[in-house]
């Protein structure tokens, strides 16, 4: 469900780049890596949003991780539509669609603060993060093909580094924009005109964060479009748009595709609690701004984790690094619950340096062996990032439940189920 892709007077990229042009390569890698570092930043502001408008809606944990199953939701509903749009038009007439896509859901948060509505504040999410799900279909395989299969893990790993570097940067800056009110004012003491006027004062703030992105994406956008020819496409034979999730059938790709959506789902659900959970008295007791700068840590992890793991994966197994990963972070998550203070804080906050290698070692372990289906296959496993919407409600719930050490069971058995998978795909698998 994708285009073949060439470059201008250079030999077609293969499945096993062998012929690729180096200078090429490096120059198409600087082009996706902008679009990793775009999607990141933007979805991790989700864990400072949702502190900011739980506040400003007095939501439960349960109610205020809607704000992930909205954003996520789009993974279901628009990656096989945006794999098709890849096959119609091309890798980079489609991230130019993404990236408009995304500056459309950006303004809405225009009308969503003027009515002062949660739910509009979903739509506008949603509709951003449908462009980022367009974005990343392209994203994704086309860093895959740009160099031998054996080393993909690798490559995209590294690519995945500047997705992380976005999400070590924007949650810092997003906190001292939009959390540092909340240092100060307690939104649940203010009722009639007060609350409302201070929910109009502060959803102005988000306002002007995401209209900020708005003009950076537009910029990017037009940048993509300037540099459309630049690579030569040749349209793959049309297929039914459903066709790719016969992929499911073999066991290797539907038990990885079940991991992303667990992975995805773990990860998240942690990034959006640990605003709040830093807050607590038993655990670090921070004020809302400086628990949200601490976000930056946890994806700064991450950043940190994918260089680290772009070269343990050229050494190690890929499947053997993603379960020992796995297994850290289960004893992470368990020892945060079982504990106070620092290590209770701590030790969650590390939990992102063992995330870094998993979404592309996952992605690339279960991709492996499909061949020229490869970009069919990134659509399938982009729908499985649906669990960003599903995990994080559960989890959110469980935190309503029995409270926030308590919850992060829920990610654990997430975790569980991935190291299962790494040892199971220990070993290459030849494609069909």
């Amino acid at each position: 469900m994708a285009f073949e892709s060439v470059a201008p007077e250079h030999p077609a990229v293969d499945a096993d780049g062998s012929e690729a042009n180096a200078r090429y390569a490096t120059n198409l890698q600087a082009f996706v890596y902008v679009l990793f570092f775009a999607f990141g930043g933007i979805t991790s502001l989700n864990d400072v949003i949702i502190p900011k408008l739980k506040g400003l809606f007095t939501l439960t944990y349960g109610e205020v991780m809607l704000v992930q199953s909205a954003f996520f939701a789009a993974y279901f509903i628009i990656s096989i539509p945006a794999a098709e749009l890849v096959r119609r038009i091309g890798y980079m007439r489609s991230a130019v669609v993404g990236l408009l896509t995304m500056t459309a859901g950006c303004l809405l948060f225009i009308p969503a603060s003027a009515y002062g509505l949660f739910g509009l504040f979903l739509l506008a999410l949603f509709v951003l993060a449908s462009g980022i799900t367009t974005v990343q279909v392209v994203a994704n395989p086309l860093i895959s093909m740009l160099g031998p299969a054996r080393t993909a893990s690798s490559r995209l790993t590294f690519a995945q580094a500047f997705n992380s570097l976005g999400t070590t940067i924007f949650p810092y800056v997003g906190s001292i924009l939009i959390l540092g009110s909340l240092a100060t004012v307690d939104p649940s003491t203010l009722s009639g005109a007060a609350l409302d006027a201070f929910r109009g004062v502060e959803t102005q703030v988000v306002v002007h964060t995401y209209m900020g992105l708005a003009i950076a994406l537009v910029l990017v956008a037009a940048v993509v479009w300037l540099r459309r020819k630049s690579l030569v496409e040749a349209p793959a034979a049309p297929t039914p748009i459903l066709r790719a999730f016969n992929l499911l059938t073999r066991p290797r790709f539907a038990f990885g595709t079940l991991c992303i959506f667990l992975y995805v789902g773990g990860e998240v659900a942690i990034g959006s609690l640990i605003v709040s959970y830093l807050m607590q008295p038993s655990v670090l007791g921070l004020p809302a701004d400086l628990a949200g700068k601490h976000v930056s840590l946890y994806w700064g992890g991450a950043m940190l984790g994918r260089f680290i793991g772009a070269w343990l994966l050229r050494l190690f197994a890929p499947g053997k690094v993603l379960a020992c990963a796995a297994a850290t972070v289960i004893i992470l998550l368990t020892v945060s619950a079982n504990t106070v203070g620092n290590i209770s804080g701590w030790s969650l906050l590390a939990i992102g340096l063992f995330n870094s290698i998993m979404f592309p070692t996952i992605f690339s372990l279960a991709s492996e062996g499909l061949g020229r289906r490869a970009a069919e296959g990134s659509g399938v496993i982009c729908v499985a990032i649906v669990g960003g919407a599903v995990v994080p409600l559960v989890t959110g719930n469980a935190a309503d439940l029995w409270g926030l050490k308590h919850a992060l069971i829920v990610p654990a058995f997430c975790y569980l189920t991935i190291l299962a998978f790494g040892w199971y795909a220990r070993r290459p698998l030849a494609a069909r």
